[in-house]
């Protein structure tokens, strides 16, 4: 299991990583039997979010360190370095780049884009 992260360098230029998640065996809901999970992550809130078909943002930072998950839809977010990422249903992408140039934004698909957005800060 893994995430795509995009984090702002020293220079504020932004550069896409890919994070692997570690899963350990453990009981999580006894009486049921063990599962794989990760280390739990605090964070502030969770939110929705909706983009419309055809949305085209400038490019800019983002605001607190955040998780989206993709339910529908595709984007492409392109990263200060030129590098781009197609996220679409089931990924999960961790912004980081809070300062610096930032990242560019635009829906792709014909559907709206929708996921859930979860924040640390």
């Amino acid at each position: 299991m893994q995430f795509q992260k995009l984090i702002a360098d020293e220079n504020g230029e932004s550069h896409w990583m890919d994070v692997s998640v570690t899963l350990t065996e453990r009981s999580f809901a006894p009486p049921a039997q063990d599962i794989e999970i990760s280390e739990p992550e605090r964070v502030k809130q969770a939110m929705f979010l909706r983009l419309r078909s055809g949305w085209n943002e400038p490019i800019h930072p983002t605001p607190v360190a955040q998780k989206l998950v993709c339910l529908a839809g595709t984007v492409r977010v392109t990263a200060s370095d030129g590098e781009f990422r197609d996220i679409g249903p089931g990924d999960v992408w961790h912004m980081e780049d809070k300062h610096g140039k930032g990242h560019h934004t635009t829906v792709t698909s014909k559907e709206d884009f929708e996921s859930i957005i979860i924040q640390y800060e």
